[in-house]
């Protein structure tokens, strides 16, 4: 089966959590620059999480480095060269550290978004609103492509009172509270996300 529980170890053993992706994405978090939410697939589920980068200069000691974590390490070194050669961003010169806040291990392509959202967002210090969702694969030429169950995910980042979600083109369902803007390539997303 491609069901996914959480549980949590309490004074009684473990309990699920009810409501997993609050625990991956407090509503509460802190705005800071590097992060991105993104609704992600466990199984049929939709999950969110949040995507951490930091980019700071390299010290020279050898080539820059990059450094992952629940993350798969050769997409994420394409997205990089994506960033650099479509929004000309230097990142070539920088450390780059990516992780999944909680430890999760995220291999599908919809985070491909996300990745570039928070990278731009720390190595330009500006925040990506807290209440802001980014999702969707992106390709070599720096287009932003639909994902799998893309109306899913808007319907759980719906429930769970985020008011923007920035996607790829494509279906949504009707009657959702939040903002729908869809973008088409990675220069569109940066500029909606104003990371340019």
């Amino acid at each position: 089966t491609n069901e996914v529980a959480v549980f949590q170890m309490g004074e009684e053993g473990l309990i699920e959590v009810p409501d997993p992706s609050t625990f991956f994405v407090p509503r509460d978090r802190p705005a800071r620059p590097g992060a991105a939410v993104v609704p992600v697939l466990e199984g049929t589920r939709p999950l969110l999480v949040e995507i951490q980068a930091l980019v700071a200069p390299s010290m020279g000691y050898g080539p820059p480095q990059r450094r992952m974590a629940g993350l798969d390490f050769n997409r994420v070194a394409v997205l990089l060269a994506v960033i650099e050669k479509r929004l000309g961003a230097h990142i070539g010169a920088t450390d780059v550290y990516l992780a999944v806040a909680g430890g999760l291990e995220v291999r599908e392509p919809a985070v491909d978004l996300g990745v570039c959202a928070a990278v731009l967002s720390s190595l330009r210090e500006r925040v990506i609103p807290p209440d802001t969702v980014v999702f969707g694969e992106v390709g070599l030429a720096g287009d932003v492509r639909p994902v799998r169950k893309g109306p899913e995910r808007l319907r759980e980042v719906d429930k769970l009172g985020f008011r923007r979600a920035i996607v790829p083109p494509g279906p949504s369902p009707k009657g959702l509270s939040l903002r729908v803007e869809k973008v088409s390539s990675i220069v569109e997303a940066a500029e909606t996300l104003e990371l340019s």
